[in-house]
């Protein structure tokens, strides 16, 4: 299995794009890890980024209450 990213040719993951940060999440809006999601270690570390970004700017909740 390819990486998503080098698959589709995506040199920048934006925190903005909440509906592919979701794709990356579990329904209890955890970051799933790269067993699970399919993603290269180096896009693995950019989508952490983009997603811890996302939940400071409250884009993306960081629980499912």
């Amino acid at each position: 299995m390819q990486c998503y990213f080098c698959q589709n040719n995506i040199k920048k993951i934006d925190f903005k794009s909440t509906d592919l940060l979701t794709r990356f999440m579990s329904d209890m809006h955890k970051i799933k890890p790269r067993r699970k999601s399919g993603v290269c270690s180096k896009h693995q570390r950019k989508l952490s980024q983009a997603i811890k970004r996302a939940r400071y700017m409250a884009l993306v909740p960081y629980t499912n209450l």
